[in-house]
């Protein structure tokens, strides 16, 4: 059996297998690195709708650096346009409830240091973390996913916990 060897993206079965292989790990990084108000799924969509669009100029061995820097850019360029809008946009009063105030305050200065000590990680270890605590995901599977080893991993998780640990007394 004769195998096509295509040398760009715009065949159908050449797409779709890429889409099928891809989509699901785009979003999960996005997802981890921006959060989910962004709409990571969004992006995912955009970044293969661009692959199309330059499928004659991009192979397919290339199509998964293409779609995770083309997903990744249109990300930041959302952040950029959020900061923009956060400028402009009126503090409104916060509704209020019955809660206690005093764990309200506690709730939000643990939710400001647990933010700060995830922003004073390094992004690979912030995100190797973050799809090990929240994902639950394997030392193997989170290797696989990042294209490094699984010893890379476990530093890389181990040095975020103890960087935690020293930041908030509670965890």
């Amino acid at each position: 059996m004769k195998k096509n060897l295509s040398n760009h993206c715009c065949e159908k079965t050449i797409f779709d297998s890429i889409f099928r292989k891809h989509a699901e790990n785009i979003h999960k990084f996005l997802h981890y690195r921006y959060g989910s108000l962004l709409n990571p799924q969004d992006k995912v969509q955009d970044a293969f709708i661009k692959l199309w669009q330059n499928c004659k100029s991009v192979p397919p061995d290339k199509a998964k650096s293409f779609l995770f820097t083309t997903a990744n850019n249109l990300m930041l360029n959302e952040v950029k346009h959020q900061k923009v809008v956060l400028n402009y946009v009126d503090t409104k009063p916060k509704n209020h409830t019955n809660i206690n105030p005093e764990f309200l305050l506690e709730e939000a200065q643990y939710l400001e240091k647990l933010q700060k000590a995830l922003t004073s990680l390094t992004e690979n270890e912030r995100v190797a973390f973050m799809l090990n605590r929240t994902e639950g995901k394997r030392y193997k599977e989170i290797a696989a996913l990042l294209d490094i080893s699984v010893s890379a991993v476990e530093k890389r998780i181990y040095s975020a916990l103890l960087k935690l640990r020293k930041e908030i007394k509670e965890i």
